[in-house]
């Protein structure tokens, strides 16, 4: 279970800048959840994500994930614990290393390095088969540099990479939001299939509000720092029954 506790965080502390983001925010997501969260520009999602991942730090308040406070936690040793996929696909793989290499150093997420090569021939079956799974022809490219593929393919992989280890937490940054509507769909449905086989705990950052509404089993508004609808189940499909409009700006 993660729970973010009494939560402050201010940008530009002390100037004419000042802005408060988030002033005793309080979140409880449950083992399991996949929770989406909507919101307009500036309503705190993002920095939400990275106050999870310890991308920036709290002014107050403290993170808990089983009960354990994380606060105190770089980041580094969250990414042990959390996976996350970025709005631009260029940030989950790197470019100039061959595919094999992409999944080897994913494969070795929070092993110690020393002599050994990095690059394990004898997983390669793994690879491709996990490759094979993504319905993209990807396991056929193992030599391929990961910077000649397309938005899509390098997301899918980022996907793919980011749970190749065990982890307690998924975190989707607007991981379809660079991408074309059709292949956005198919990252979606991909996004689907890997969560529920894999029981991941879950928090989707979108604008997308079909998304969010078709996807997961909660669904967060934020405003200001707040989130001023949570619902889910049934609550949760009906929120936008009416009056739908596809995306929040």
């Amino acid at each position: 279970m993660l729970e973010l506790k009494h939560i402050s965080k201010h940008y530009n502390a002390g100037t004419v800048n000042e802005s408060c983001i988030f002033r005793d925010f309080n979140l409880v997501v449950k083992d399991h959840q996949f929770v989406s969260v909507v919101g307009s520009n500036g309503s705190g999602k993002t920095t939400m994500l990275n106050i999870i991942c310890g991308s920036i730090p709290l002014d107050g308040g403290s993170i808990l994930i089983g009960g354990r406070d994380i606060t105190p936690m770089p980041e580094y040793k969250r990414q042990r614990r959390i996976g996350r996929v970025y709005q631009n696909p260029a940030m989950g793989t790197c470019p100039s290393m061959t595919i094999l290499e992409n999944m080897s150093l994913a494969d070795n997420k929070g092993k110690p390095f020393n002599l050994r090569r990095g690059t394990n021939r004898q997983r390669l079956d793994y690879y491709r088969e996990s490759l094979s799974a993504l319905g993209l022809g990807l396991e056929d490219k193992m030599d391929v540099k990961v910077g000649v593929l397309s938005g899509g393919q390098r997301q899918a992989m980022a996907l793919l990479m980011s749970t190749m280890t065990p982890i307690e937490f998924l975190i989707l940054d607007e991981h379809t939001a660079a991408l074309d509507p059709k292949t956005a769909e198919t990252i979606m449905a991909l996004t689907d299939k890997v969560v529920k086989e894999k029981n991941l705990t879950t928090i989707m950052v979108t604008h997308n509000l079909r998304y969010a509404v078709e996807y997961g089993d909660r669904l967060l508004m934020m405003h200001q720092g707040q989130a001023i609808i949570d619902k889910d189940g049934d609550d949760k499909k009906g929120v936008w029954h009416r009056g739908y409009s596809g995306q929040i700006q």
